[in-house]
């Protein structure tokens, strides 16, 4: 798995940075409504919204005084693409899949 997959996968596979994602679907959105309905603190909401970014999921800017964050569709597209592959080959044997990513995973 090349390096940005690996920042991608990662992001992912937090459940808030998922729910983050699918509310970022609908519209851009303030970071502050991002928040809401979270039970965690701003910061942390922050800290989520950064990986995210550093993965290139979505985008932040300043809008005035208020942070926006975006989804960028292209980043999810590339993984997408990647696990397209698998379904090229029949069904895939997921304990087979499983034990590629923890070798692969290891690897780091």
């Amino acid at each position: 798995m090349t390096q940005p997959l690996d920042i991608i996968f990662a992001a992912l596979a937090d459940p808030t940075r998922r729910n983050i994602l699918a509310m970022l679907l609908e519209d851009d959105m303030a970071v502050t409504d991002v928040a809401e309905p979270f039970e965690m603190s701003l910061a942390a909401v922050s800290k989520h919204l950064t990986v995210l970014t550093a993965a290139g999921l979505i985008s932040q800017e300043k809008r005035g005084r208020v942070k926006w964050c975006k989804l960028e569709p292209d980043a999810l597209r590339e993984a997408s693409v990647w696990m397209q592959g698998f379904g090229q080959m029949g069904s895939v044997d997921l304990d087979a899949f499983e034990a590629f990513l923890d070798r692969e995973l290891d690897q780091d």
